[in-house]
Parts: structure tokens; C-alpha cells; sequence
């Protein structure tokens, strides 16, 4: 059996928005959080861009990653992730190799091809439906030239960024991102705090097919995965009901600010089964149930580590549940 103690852990914020809180406010708990991941020894603090969306405020993910890692000093920052078809390869390459050059050894660059919102938002962006699906291959390829060393005759380089070598990171919730991971040789990180499942498919094609890079000799899988743990499991079930609202929103077809939780959740029986379908993975209660879920689901998939999403409206809730989880990881 997998001890939770003998994996690392790391945190992925989605810089939530209350209701009736304020974004700078949401910008000051990211900056908490962090500092406390930092100092529970959890490995990695991610952000997510999205786009147009009322409760996430990780649009300017570049710059919120320079804010965060500016305010701790160990934990490594980065992101989870850039959407790379949304941006030329180059700016990417000069905004974190500045990251890199400000907070050496620190930054990741987590990379996905999703566009992060909607078709209008993807328009508004001058971003073409079609980008990513293609192309993806080609723009990672350009994006790594300009993080690696200087080649002779390059007439185009990232400055700074160039020869920085930021770690690369491929995200999905698919087989495409875990294939191009592994004929790469780069780490992957499956988004199961959202896409479960396809989840245990991703991790079989992206170890069979993987092959050994400058980067890696062997896989390193990540997995996100939502966590809320409480004193009591069913203080955790209702805490958790702030995330369930949110995925139900979403297939309203609303995009709301973080809600209260609730003791009850008026939902259709389709609508239950979708919501419970998407939040899938999430492990949900109190201390030992916690511990006793987690390593089930290292047993299950063989994870390297795994990025823990906690969504609950309090912030202090928040805390508690990463405080939680540290004391049954670190025994």
C-alpha cells in the first residue's frame, strides 16, 4: 500500500471570488495560502488561467505567479496552467524566463491547450476555434527553443528567457496531452479536480508510451484532485456543497462567484448524477477517512504526487482543510 507520507503534495489555487468579497481580498488569501503551504512543506503552489469567468480571478496568471512567489521564499510557484495556444510562444518565454530570473529555481510552466472560457471569450482574445488542436506540437517546440540554450544562427530569442530552462509541465484531462507528454519525455498532470474520467486511460497511454528525455529517465505523473477535510465528515460533506453548487452553475450555464454552502442542494436527479460525475474524484471528510481515501487512490493510479484543489467559501475553512491534510501526511 501507498503511504500518503511517501509522495509529495502540492496546492493548485483557482483564486476564487466570493460573493460579495472583492478580488484584491481574493488576491491577499492567494498570498496567505501560499505562505502556509509554504510552511506546511506542501512542494508546489499553482494557478489556473481562465478568462470571463465571475469566480476565478487567475486571468493574469503570469503576473499573479511574480505576486505570489514574491511573498513566500521556498515553495516552488508556477502554473496550472498557461494556456498556450492563447499566447505566442515568445511572450510566454519572456514572461517566465523573468519569473525564472527573478525567483531562480522556483518557477514551473504548466502548460495546457484548452482555451480556458468560452467561444466568445476565445474571440475577444482573437483566438481561433481551431487553435491547439494542430498546432500544439508546433508551439511547444517553439516554446522550448526559446527557454533552451542559444542556438547558432537564432535570430529570435526570448530575452530573458533564454537558456533559463523553466521545467515544462503538460496538462490534460484527455489522451492527447498524456501522449505528447510521453513522446516528449516531459511530466504530465491530469486535471481530475474537474475530468475524472478519463483519468486511469490517460495515465496507462502516457507510461506505455513514454520514452526518456534530457528531462526524465522515467514517467512523473501528477494528479489534481479535490480535497476538502474537516473535523467530522460531515462537516466536510457540507463544506463541500460550495464546490458542488459551483459545477452545478456551470451546467446551468452560469458562471457565479464562490457561494455559501448549504444544507441542501435543489438539483434534479440529471443534474445530480452530472454534478457527481464531474466532482468525481473529490475526497471528501474527516481526518482517517481523508488519509484512508487519498492512499486508496495512490494504490489506484501509482500518482508521483498530487496538486490538492480545496474549494470551500471560508477562507479559513480553506486553511483548516490544508492544515488537515499536512498532519496525515506528515504522520
Amino acid at each position: 500500500m501507498t503511504r500518503l507520507k511517501d509522495i509529495p503534495l502540492s496546492v493548485l489555487d483557482l483564486a476564487p471570488i466570493r460573493r460579495d468579497d472583492s478580488v484584491a481580498n481574493t488576491f491577499r488569501n492567494s498570498v496567505a495560502l501560499a505562505q502556509e503551504a509554504e510552511r506546511l512543506n506542501f512542494t508546489r503552489y499553482w494557478l489556473a488561467e481562465h478568462h470571463n469567468i465571475e469566480g476565478i480571478a487567475s486571468a493574469a496568471t503570469a503576473v499573479l505567479i511574480g505576486h505570489v512567489a514574491g511573498h513566500t521564499s521556498r515553495i516552488r510557484v508556477g502554473s496550472g496552467g498557461v494556456m498556450l495556444p492563447n499566447h505566442p510562444p515568445l511572450v510566454i518565454a519572456e514572461q517566465f524566463g523573468t519569473l525564472e530570473t527573478l525567483y531562480p529555481g522556483r518557477i514551473d510552466l504548466g502548460l495546457g491547450r484548452a482555451p480556458g472560457s468560452d467561444s466568445a471569450t476565445m474571440a475577444a482574445m482573437r483566438r481561433h476555434p481551431s487553435a491547439g488542436v494542430s498546432d500544439f506540437p508546433d508551439q511547444l517546440e517553439e516554446l522550448q527553443r526559446y527557454l533552451g540554450d542559444e542556438q547558432p544562427g537564432q535570430r529570435v530569442k526570448a530575452v530573458p528567457g533564454q537558456g533559463t530552462h523553466v521545467p515544462l509541465w503538460l496538462l490534460g484531462s484527455s489522451g492527447y496531452s498524456a501522449q505528447l507528454a510521453a513522446r516528449l519525455g516531459l511530466p504530465f498532470a491530469f486535471a481530475a479536480q474537474f475530468a475524472p474520467g478519463y483519468l486511469f486511460e490517460a495515465l496507462r497511454l502516457y507510461r506505455e508510451q513514454f520514452r526518456p528525455s534530457a528531462v526524465l529517465d522515467a514517467p512523473y505523473a501528477m494528479v489534481g484532485l479535490p480535497v476538502i477535510a474537516a473535523e467530522s465528515d460531515e462537516r466536510a460533506g457540507f463544506l463541500a456543497t460550495t464546490a458542488q453548487q459551483k459545477f452545478l452553475n456551470m451546467i446551468r450555464g452560469k458562471r457565479t462567484q464562490s457561494l455559501p454552502p448549504v444544507e441542501r442542494l435543489d438539483w434534479t436527479p440529471q443534474e445530480q448524477a452530472e454534478v457527481e460525475r464531474l466532482f468525481g474524484a473529490a475526497v471528501v471528510g474527516g481526518p482517517a477517512r481523508v488519509r484512508e481515501e487519498l492512499e486508496g487512490f495512490l494504490d489506484a493510479t501509482r500518482a508521483n504526487e498530487l496538486m490538492i484543489v480545496t474549494d470551500t467559501y471560508d477562507f479559513e475553512d480553506r486553511l483548516d482543510s490544508y492544515r488537515i491534510l499536512a498532519e496525515q501526511w506528515q504522520g
